[in-house]
This record gives structure tokens, sequence and C-alpha cells, in this order.
């Protein structure tokens, strides 16, 4: 079944220049399994679509059950460059819950 991701993380975001930063933080730590099967860098590319101009590159961090994602050349030249209205990304994370995933029904009720 697909459901967004907020149903199993949460998420943390900001910037550096032109790089946003999204991190991605399974409410439970068993759930962590599911967010390394279900983002990739690939997939969260796509999500962005034509946002994302440069690479995306992902870190895991097993140890706080979260993913950190870095999309660059995504704010638009920056935040003191970019005509975007959210040139921080502060909201990039918000729309990246936004993703469905999929998740077997097990999952969720264990």
């Amino acid at each position: 079944m697909k459901v967004p991701l907020s149903q199993l993380a949460h998420t943390r975001s900001g910037d550096k220049g032109d790089t946003a930063n999204i991190g991605v933080i399974a409410w439970r730590p068993e759930d962590y399994t599911i967010l390394l099967r279900e983002l990739s860098p690939e997939r969260v590319k796509a999500h962005f679509g034509e946002m994302v101009k440069g690479p995306v590159e992902c870190y895991e961090l097993p140890n706080l059950a979260a993913l950190n994602f870095l999309l660059h050349g995504a704010l638009g030249g920056g935040g003191t460059l970019s005509l975007r209205v959210d040139a921080q990304g502060k909201t990039l994370g918000a729309a990246l819950l936004r993703m469905e995933i999929e998740v077997d029904e097990r999952e969720l009720t264990r």
C-alpha cells in the first residue's frame, strides 16, 4: 500500500549556498529500514523534478534512524541570489513528506 512519507518520518531542512539539506528522521527506529528501502537519491531528485538542477546525495545515520539528503543546485543560486519564495529551502522537508512510499501493511502495525 502507498502512504505519505509523513506517516513514517519527520523532516528538518535548511541550506548552505545553493544546496538544500533535508534530514528525514523515522518516527520509530524500526521504520528506518523502510526509509532506506524507499528513499534513494534518485527518487528524491525525481520528487522535486526540475527544481533540483544538480545531483542529490544521501548520508545514512543509522544511530539516529535518519537519512540526510543534500540537494545541489536546488535553491536558484541561494538565499541572496534567488528569486524563489523559499530561497533557504526551509519548506523542502515539508514538501518531501508528501512523497508516497510503498509499505506493507504489516510494517505499519508492528
